[in-house]
């Protein structure tokens, strides 16, 4: 999934943070203080990036799946 570029509620931009917001995040600090110290303070941008999920690794074994098995039908077609 992108990131929004912009908090669905208020308008204010975020996706600018996200990337140090995960880093910090993924290095073990606790997510409530680095929001702050990222100056994210309203709970609706918070809620924004604390529930932002990159499906993108989800997905990619499904699609190699998917073009696996297409390739094995063209292979029996022919």
């Amino acid at each position: 999934m992108l990131v929004p570029v912009r908090c669905f509620t208020c308008g204010n931009l975020i996706a600018d943070q996200f990337e140090d917001y995960q880093t910090k995040v993924k290095s073990g600090e606790d997510p409530a203080k680095v929001l702050d110290s990222l100056g994210i303070s309203r709970y609706c941008c918070r809620r924004m990036l604390l529930t932002t999920v990159e499906t993108i690794q989800q997905v990619i074994p499904f699609y190699e799946a998917i073009h696996k098995r297409h390739q094995e039908v063209q292979s029996e077609l022919e």
